[in-house]
């Protein structure tokens, strides 16, 4: 019992540790941030996203800086019963740029790179069913993500221990229509 404690112990420690060497975008800024996103891939080690990442589509991200540098997402995923909508709090925690969001198991959320007109890679960690994951998503300003956004994306992914065929590039779908949206 005292071995798988400390074993337990252990690796919290380690995912602590790793977590810390990832980096948030320099000098990070939330107003030109905020704006419509697309979530356009996504590579995760989660058993959940695991067992549906062939069936998920790309979804949205409505954006908008909050007082004191935390962010208000308006999140919207197509499904075979229509659109599902989400809203939620990303709380500023330490630097620009970081954030956690207690309503979605998000320990752990920060913006690593953007260019903030057309891409930018998000690194979550997080806790869903009482297991912790990692993900990382790409956000892209339009359905379709550039060249540069793919090469920030698989750049980044391998240094948090992902590997490829944990990633996926959602395809489209009409099931909700962002261009009728304003940011929130």
């Amino acid at each position: 019992m005292k071995s798988l404690l400390l074993s337990l112990v252990l690796a919290l420690l380690w995912a602590c540790a790793a977590q810390a060497e990832v980096l948030v975008q320099p000098n990070f800024d939330a107003g030109k941030f905020s704006g419509l996103w697309y979530v356009v891939s996504m590579v995760s080690d989660c058993k959940v996203f695991l067992g549906k990442k062939d069936h998920l589509l790309m979804s949205t991200r409505a954006i908008r800086a909050t007082v004191g540098g935390g962010l208000s997402v308006h999140m919207e995923f197509p499904g075979a019963d229509g659109c599902k909508q989400v809203d939620a709090e990303y709380l500023k925690v330490g630097s620009e740029g970081h954030f956690r969001v207690p309503a979605l198991g998000y320990l752990d959320v920060r913006v690593v790179d953007t260019d903030y007109s057309s891409f930018a890679v998000i690194y979550i960690y997080k806790e869903l069913e009482g297991a912790l994951s990692t993900m990382v998503q790409l956000y892209s300003r339009t359905p379709d993500a550039s060249p540069q956004a793919v090469k920030a994306l698989q750049d980044f992914y391998p240094t948090v221990g992902l590997p490829d065929d944990m990633m996926v590039l959602l395809p489209k779908s009409d099931a909700c229509s962002p261009e009728d949206k304003e940011v929130p």
